[in-house]
């Protein structure tokens, strides 16, 4: 098979993928031990994401015209790649708590659901709660003022009956 087909088998590949993705991580990881990227691999894939490395010139070539443009910049050096497909911020959580005990790994920038954020961005992003426990504080914070509304409305009723 000619050079030019087997790149751009890879070129569609970072395509499909990032087509797919809910958000895309590129991480600076040189130095990891293959014990610790074993284990980084393991965490993120059983939580659904991929953690791939590809050449920063096929990155640069499958991200031309797609909202994932903007990461061209942070293409320098070697380039890790954490894909997300369905919560964004899980990729990037769970990369952050692993930054606590693997120091050789940090951010470069990321796109969530088709927002850019360089490395400092991402971090923010990391600390932000799974979608799952968003929704249960935001539940709980409607259920506070409605229980106090029928507790009121209750003992407006108690003291009508007594009348």
């Amino acid at each position: 098979m000619p050079k030019i087909a087997e790149k751009q088998i890879v070129i569609n590949e970072i395509k499909e993928r990032f087509d797919k993705a809910s958000s895309v991580v590129l991480l600076n990881a040189r130095g990891i031990t293959v014990e610790q990227d074993t284990k980084l691999r393991k965490k993120l894939r059983e939580a659904g994401v991929d953690l791939k490395v590809y050449k920063n010139s096929m990155i640069t070539f499958a991200v031309d015209d797609t909202e994932f443009d903007g990461l061209k910049p942070f293409l320098k050096g070697p380039t890790t790649v954490a894909i997300s497909y369905d919560d964004p911020t899980t990729g990037p959580r769970l990369i952050n708590e692993e930054l606590k005990t693997l120091k050789n790994i940090s951010f470069k920038a990321g796109v969530l659901d088709g927002v850019l954020y360089d490395a400092d961005s991402m971090k923010q992003v990391a600390g932000i709660p799974p979608r799952n426990e968003l929704l249960a504080k935001l539940l709980g914070s409607f259920q506070s003022p409605i229980a106090s509304f029928a507790r009121v409305v209750d003992a407006i009723a108690k003291s009508n009956e007594t009348e």
